[in-house]
């Protein structure tokens, strides 16, 4: 069965919420969850998670906030934390990942820290038996590729078109996913763009899909109650499982 992973961003409109959300969600067929650590310049995300993460630091997040979701959830969801490497390096990246692994929070995704910087950290990761998730790209070429994915763990993420989260572009990823599948066992999963009406198309060929602006979309929508958010994020969840497994 092909996975959906969720990314909700931490804070958004609350702590308590966000909790509340990932284990309806986690109830409601999402395999993992992508905690987000809201930040000021989240470059590789549209307006869409962004708006969320201005209006989680507006509210007040604090990196804590991961700390106390994750406690929270991550015995009963999978669980990583999405962030921009700022933030985790600011923590102190060894007590960071001693403090992941002792939540059990399974890996890490950090879009804009580049492969060879990652590489630093590997024995870090490896220690405390998490998993800091590779990207490709559909720019990448074959030699690239085969260097990002050598010591791919838990999926590798394969980002849907060049540009950034929810823009809804359209490209053929078969070429891709056949030139990453030839060189790693590890399950691939696409990103950007993916909502109910992408999802079918987009998951050919992959092993997983991540969805974020899709939720974010509705939690963002004001008209709507707390709890018929968690409804309808779960409901769209429940679509989108359903199509990629078609």
């Amino acid at each position: 069965m092909k996975q959906l992973v969720a990314y909700i961003t931490t804070g958004y409109p609350d702590v308590n919420f966000t909790a509340d959300l990932a284990l309806a969600l986690g109830e409601s067929g999402v395999d993992s969850i992508e905690l987000g650590v809201a930040f000021s310049d989240p470059v590789a995300d549209g307006p869409i998670i962004e708006k969320a993460n201005f209006l989680a630091l507006e509210r007040g997040f604090r990196f804590q906030d991961i700390l106390s979701v994750s406690k929270k959830i991550a015995k009963d969801v999978d669980t990583l934390w999405m962030g921009y490497f700022n933030p985790f390096y600011q923590y102190n990246i060894s007590k960071l990942l001693q403090k992941a692994s002792s939540l059990h929070v399974s890996g890490l995704i950090i879009p804009d820290l580049p492969h060879e910087e990652a590489l630093l950290y590997s024995d870090e990761f490896e220690k405390n038996s998490l998993a800091n998730i590779s990207f490709v790209a559909p720019t990448d070429t074959k030699e690239r590729i085969k260097e990002l994915v050598s010591n791919a763990q838990k999926f590798i993420y394969l980002v849907a078109y060049a540009g950034i989260t929810g823009a809804g572009k359209s490209e053929d990823l078969q070429k891709i996913v056949t030139d990453i599948k030839s060189y790693s066992n590890t399950p691939v999963y696409v990103g950007f763009g993916v909502n109910e009406k992408t999802a079918k198309e987009k998951s050919k060929g992959v092993d997983g899909v991540i969805v974020g602006s899709a939720f974010i979309d509705i939690l963002l929508q004001d008209n709507i109650t707390l709890t018929q958010k968690i409804e309808r994020c779960s409901k769209l969840c429940q679509i989108i499982k359903s199509k990629i497994n078609e």
